[in-house]
């Protein structure tokens, strides 16, 4: 059925969709702050203003309005840890039928309590998405419910191309560029059959997280890769393999495909923000920062018609500390360092006149020994590549320097813990980890350690995600390093050694 199924076939679904009984056509907003920055005209498709903050209703309820009176009685089951849950939700509650979401055990409070006053039940199950929708597919085959697919089906993604439908109404003037944000693939399947039916010069480009580039890599390989791990601070995109459906429609459908980072996407949110006064999800921000990172690139004399969708907002609310943390950093605006200064009067004063009339934005500073002091410092720039031209001009001035504005150890842990190197008898290895946010998690992690090994350091940051932070030093003898990865294999958190990171070096280690 899925290799049959071409994309007139999907534009004929999006014609006959019917959404509206639950959803509402939303507005194509012009940013003119964003606009005005990258030169040209960018339009935001408003899906944040959705009843449930999100476009997702549009494709559940398409799918399960064509439910059969024996489905309906039968009642559906969907795996999902936000969105989608409570789009499948609102629709079963406007058809009168019973809505099971399996969602994972780590799913935040906020999520789980929107999806019951939507009538939903819930069942927590699982660590992570993948657990929780095997689950859900094991009930459907003994319940006898239809599973509701997130986004490799052709009426959801028809329900999600009534979008398309929705712009071209709206903005009936020539659109050069849309700019869709990609998880499964559902909602820029449905964008991009419609957008290319109706005229094949607009140009498709998919925007993902670098972390969670499924369908990057797939469409680089094509075939479909199933990715070893995703990252989720975008959560809504955080898939690790793409739809069947959805990749073969993107292989003729899509032009271009851009990855973002984590900092690129809170400087996204901003811009939306400051534009808007709304405040979008991580996911629901990709398309804007993909726009963002594409004109950086691709620079254009011609002035174009861009269109962008803001495709969630459901945020939780602890993620805004993070979101505004990194802004800055995102938009090239503000570049973090460390320097090593002579520890002697003037050195300070010496610094800061070197850095001109830049605003500091940050300053840590630990005495290190009789010699010297490091500083971990942030200011503000005004150009991507300020602050190499900075740390060059500080090292010709006889401050060692280094660039820490990519550094994640640095961003997200050093620059709150700057105190002191290790001081201890044994070699201190410094790991990072990402643990789940579960009842448990830490104690798992203690117990998979040997009596032997001390913990010299630990630091935990939590962003209101799946996961929380954590910086861990341990005394660990080198003839136990095997064992060390043997149980940490096992534990099955994401760790990364981070001994030989510059910024540890300087502010952690002895």
């Amino acid at each position: 059925m899925h290799l049959q199924m071409t994309p007139k076939d999907i534009v004929k679904k999006i014609e006959q969709a019917r959404v509206y009984d639950v959803a509402i056509k939303t507005p194509l907003d012009v940013l003119p702050k964003l606009s005005e920055r990258l030169g040209h005209k960018v339009h935001l498709k408003r899906e944040d203003l959705q009843p449930v903050f999100s476009f997702k209703l549009r494709g559940a309820y398409n799918k399960m309005i064509r439910l059969n009176d024996q489905q309906r009685a039968q009642g559906v089951v969907a795996a999902s840890a936000g969105n989608h849950a409570q789009g499948v939700a609102l629709a079963a509650k406007k058809l009168g039928m019973q809505a099971l979401i399996v969602m994972p055990e780590s799913t935040p409070q906020i999520k789980v309590k929107a999806v019951k006053k939507l009538g939903g039940k819930v069942l927590l199950f699982g660590d992570s998405f993948q657990e929780a929708e095997h689950e859900a597919n094991q009930i459907a085959k003994k319940e006898k419910r239809v599973f509701i697919h997130p986004y490799d089906d052709a009426d959801v993604i028809a329900g999600q191309g009534t979008i398309a439908k929705e712009v071209l109404e709206q903005h009936p003037d020539k659109i050069d560029i849309a700019f869709v944000c990609v998880g499964g693939g559902g909602l820029i399947s449905g964008v991009a059959s419609y957008l290319k039916s109706c005229n094949p010069k607009i140009k498709i480009i998919g925007v993902e997280p670098i972390e969670a580039a499924s369908m990057t890599e797939s469409l680089k390989a094509k075939e479909r890769v199933v990715l070893p791990s995703v990252g989720i601070f975008a959560d809504g995109a955080a898939v690790k393999k793409v739809g069947k459906l959805n990749f073969a429609l993107c292989q003729d459908l899509v032009d271009d495909m851009v990855t973002v980072t984590t900092d690129e996407i809170c400087a996204a949110i901003k811009d939306v923000f400051e534009d808007t006064r709304a405040l979008l999800e991580p996911a629901g921000a990709l398309s804007v920062a993909g726009a963002s990172k594409y004109f950086a690139k691709h620079k254009r004399k011609k002035k174009l018609n861009v269109v962008t969708i803001a495709s969630g907002a459901n945020m939780n609310f602890h993620r805004l500390r993070h979101v505004s943390e990194r802004a800055e950093l995102g938009e090239k605006r503000e570049a973090i360092v460390a320097v090593t200064i002579p520890e002697k009067p003037g050195s300070f004063r010496k610094l800061i006149k070197l850095l001109g009339k830049r605003q500091v934005t940050e300053f840590n500073y630990r005495y290190a020994d009789a010699k010297s002091a490091h500083v971990f410092m942030g200011f503000e720039i005004h150009k991507p590549d300020e602050a190499k031209e900075i740390v060059k001009h500080l090292k010709a001035k006889g401050f060692a320097a280094v660039d820490l504005s990519d550094n994640e150890v640095a961003k997200l842990h050093v620059r709150h813990m700057v105190g002191g190197p290790y001081r201890g008898e044994h070699k201190e290895l410094l790991l990072r980890f990402e643990f789940p946010e579960r009842v448990g998690a830490l104690s798992d992690f203690l117990n998979s350690l040997s009596p032997n090994w001390n913990i010299s350091l630990f630091h935990y940051r939590n962003h209101g995600t799946d996961y929380g932070r954590v910086l861990v030093g341990m005394e660990v003898p080198e003839g136990e390093r095997l064992q060390l990865k043997r149980s940490m294999k096992k534990l099955g958190y994401s760790y990364w050694e981070e001994s030989d990171n510059p910024v540890c070096r300087l502010f952690l280690s002895s």
